[in-house]
């Protein structure tokens, strides 16, 4: 993952905004202190993060300021007010002017030059986002320089330390600097200008002699350059390494990352360990139960009875679920739904979805509108008194024959018609009060799905997106 500016202010922002949606539910003590560090990494960012700030240190005479006109490919003296000097700091940006950030590191307007300003753009697109500094003297006799450097040091992405042949075993720069520096070598060069002075096998000692030292300060890890400003000796090496460096994330994209990671995990606790949200099962199994505390069941099979038989039989009728059981029912879904959802989200949850009051009224009153079928069917009951017809006939016209004497093709013929109307009477009776009674509770469980998505799911859908979007933005 990248992490430049456009990365870290939508992950800033989505983090804002995710807590700003949940006042009731992260606790005012986590978010007071997470808002105030949000507002201090976006300051930050203002600052710009796709800049990697190189700082050229050294001591008097070390040639930073031939250095910072050999990379920068400028006489500064040329453009600027006045040539630089090492009493305040210089800047060389490539890319954009970096102007916030010039102001923050203190470097003064005049003391400002944009590299694509006086060269073809496309030349340096490969160092687009470098800040060269050219700092103020360590070992100067003015105070203030001295406090330049130490307040840059820290601020600056790259340190390219600069020293020459006759000054670079000072004490002030190993023992004021380079010693309290062995967590940030990977950031750290050593360039030993000056070697086009130096005595044939000169430069092998001077290497030798500056290796041993810097191992004696811990920092075997940084590398040493030898360059010359006026010869250009390395030069296209230490650019290479600049080209490197700038293609990474600059420090302080990583320290505004770090910042927001570590505000994350201060506010991990205000939100569940697990995604929470809701299930087609919880409501389903809501559904099931409310559909047995109205009754309806009941109803159900007084349909498929009733309607089976020929008589009429008076159906039974849904009644208003008690109290007890809508709330054994909501609080069973509550549990499944919220399982592992801290206090406050707890509350938020319980305060949007419906009462159980309000729930066993509009579960009655679903149920309750439902119109129970009609008894009769013309079609079925005009096959059953057919059938009686047919077998009392059947039977009075077999008695006559017996008494007279006669056929009983007529007779029997009566007889088993009026058997097959009573069968095909029977079984559509059978088969109408199932449909009935599949019909009713279909209309039912519509119903009360609508009841338990409107009463329980969607109220608490609203509340869990936000606990949702906090869990995004909370990622690490």
């Amino acid at each position: 993952m990248v992490l430049d500016a456009a990365h870290l202010d939508a992950r800033l922002h989505r983090l804002r905004a995710a807590i700003d949606s949940c006042p009731m539910e992260v606790p005012a003590s986590l978010a007071l202190p997470a808002r105030t560090s949000l507002e201090e990494v976006g300051e930050r960012l203002v600052l710009g993060v796709d800049h990697t700030v190189v700082a050229l240190l050294g001591g008097t005479g070390s040639g930073k300021s031939s250095l910072f006109n050999a990379l920068s490919g400028l006489q500064f003296a040329d453009v600027g007010a006045r040539r630089p000097t090492t009493s305040e700091s210089a800047a060389c940006t490539w890319g954009d002017d970096a102007i916030a950030l010039l102001d923050f590191l203190g470097v003064n307007d005049e003391r400002r030059i944009r590299r694509e300003s006086l060269l073809d753009a496309d030349d340096e697109d490969e160092l687009a986002g470098l800040v060269l500094l050219d700092v103020p003297d360590y070992d100067s006799v003015t105070a203030e320089h001295a406090l330049q450097v130490d307040r840059l040091v820290p601020l600056a992405d790259v340190l390219v330390w600069v020293v020459d042949p006759q000054k670079y075993a000072d004490a002030a720069l190993h023992e004021g600097y380079l010693r309290g520096l062995g967590a940030r070598q990977e950031d750290m060069l050593l360039l030993v200008n000056q070697v086009d002075t130096l005595p044939p096998g000169g430069q092998e000692r001077l290497l030798r002699d500056i290796r041993s030292l810097l191992d004696s300060d811990g920092l075997h890890e940084v590398r040493v350059i030898p360059v010359s400003a006026s010869r250009g000796d390395n030069l296209t090496q230490v650019r290479d390494l600049l080209i490197d460096r700038v293609s990474r994330e600059s420090n302080a994209a990583r320290t505004a990352s770090a910042e927001l990671d570590a505000i994350c995990l201060r506010l991990r606790p205000s939100a569940a360990a697990h995604p929470v949200g809701t299930s087609p099962e919880h409501e389903a199994a809501a559904v099931e139960a409310l559909i047995h505390a109205s009754g309806a069941r009941a109803v159900e099979a007084s349909i498929r009875e009733g309607l089976a038989r020929p008589l009429p039989r008076a159906l039974a009728r849904p009644e208003a679920p008690s109290r007890p059981a809508v709330t054994a029912i909501r609080t069973t879904w509550m549990r499944r739904t919220t399982e592992g959802l801290p206090a406050a989200w707890l509350r938020s949850v319980d305060a949007e979805v419906m009462s159980p009051e309000t729930l066993a009224a509009q579960t009655a009153e679903a149920v309750g509108s439902i119109r129970l079928p009609g008894h009769r069917s013309p079609i079925i009951e005009l096959g059953w008194w057919g059938g009686l017809i047919a077998t009392l006939l059947g039977l009075a016209w077999g008695g006559l024959m017996i008494a007279q004497g006669g056929s009983f093709l007529i007779p029997i013929t009566l007889l088993v018609l009026g058997a097959l109307l009573f069968l095909w009477s029977g079984a559509r009776r059978i088969a109408r009060a199932d449909q009935e009674a599949n019909d009713y509770a279909d209309r039912v469980r519509e119903r009360l799905a609508v009841v338990a998505a409107r009463g329980l799911t969607t109220p608490a859908q609203g509340v869990l997106a936000r606990h949702r979007e906090l869990r995004e933005a909370l990622r690490v």
